[in-house]
């Protein structure tokens, strides 16, 4: 079974995000969106409710798993028995940013590859950083949010 780990804060989930693990799915037997828990940082929705966002937006797609994690993302691969992990490229910044997590992630778990998909041109300036401060601000983030997630944005 070919498994894929696509990690990340998901806070919250973008039009980018759903589109890559869309683009992403005729390629693996499973996907498990793996919402890093990382508590240096504050989120601005708690992961209970980033979870529950992402489990609404792929509602009814049988090959897509939500699971909140800690830790490295290879010890969560291991955890799955996921051979693949699935990273977004919007930029050459985020390019340069991703490498060097694929090339420690392959030192330290040789078996797993990072699969990069470079977002659509129409969303290569979403981010969850410039939503979330839309949202801090009042903004309608309606246009770069999966419409499932909306009901949860208060």
């Amino acid at each position: 079974m070919k498994i894929a780990i696509f990690p990340g804060s998901f806070d919250p989930i973008t039009i980018a995000h759903a589109d890559i693990l869309k683009r992403a799915l005729p390629l693996f037997d499973k996907i498990i969106v793996g919402i890093g828990l990382n508590s240096a940082k504050q989120g601005y929705f708690n992961p209970e409710k980033r979870k529950d966002v992402v489990e609404a937006v792929f509602a009814g797609i049988d090959k897509v798993e939500v699971q909140l994690y800690e830790g490295l993302t290879v010890d969560f691969c291991k955890r799955n028995d996921a051979k693949f992990i699935v990273r977004g490229v919007r930029s050459v910044g985020d390019f340069e940013y991703e490498k060097p997590i694929a090339q420690i992630n392959q030192t330290l778990m040789p078996e797993v590859e990072t699969i990069l998909f470079f977002s659509k041109p129409e969303y290569g300036a979403i981010s969850s950083t410039i939503v979330r401060d839309i949202l801090r601000h009042g903004g309608d983030v309606s246009k770069f949010l999966p419409a499932e997630a909306m009901p949860f944005i208060k």
